[in-house]
């Protein structure tokens, strides 16, 4: 079992940045693929960038070039650095785990869901 604690959500004008959160629970964080999705209000849960046990990334090209997908093993931590935000980035922003490492892009690949962090951006 592996919970996920998002955080580092907020209020912050367009053109500027934010850097979110995931702190995992367990001893096996670094055999997990990692992803975060987002969730607008009446739209459907996306993806938006995903890191894999071996450190490869994938993006959503919606964001390529704006946002940033790491992870630390050692504090069982994934970061989401977003910059030139705007405001059609607004959603709830979700951290996800799964043990595989291919089809990272698809929901139903992830075993483990955080409870999401808000962010706004304001135009």
């Amino acid at each position: 079992q592996v919970q996920l604690v998002e955080s580092g959500g907020g209020l912050v004008q367009a053109g500027g940045s934010l850097r979110l959160s995931c702190v995992a629970s367990g001893r096996t964080f670094s055999s997990y693929a990692m992803g975060w999705f987002r969730q607008a209000p009446g739209k459907e849960r996306e993806f938006v960038a995903a890191i894999r046990s071996g450190g490869s990334t994938d993006y959503a090209d919606s964001v390529k070039a704006r946002f940033t997908i790491s992870r630390d093993n050692a504090k069982n931590t994934v970061y989401l650095q977003m910059n030139t935000l705007k405001p059609e980035d607004t959603a709830v922003y979700y951290c996800a785990a799964t043990i595989q490492d291919y089809s990272i892009r698809y929901l139903v690949a992830y075993d483990y869901w955080g409870q999401g962090t808000q962010v706004t951006v304001s135009s």
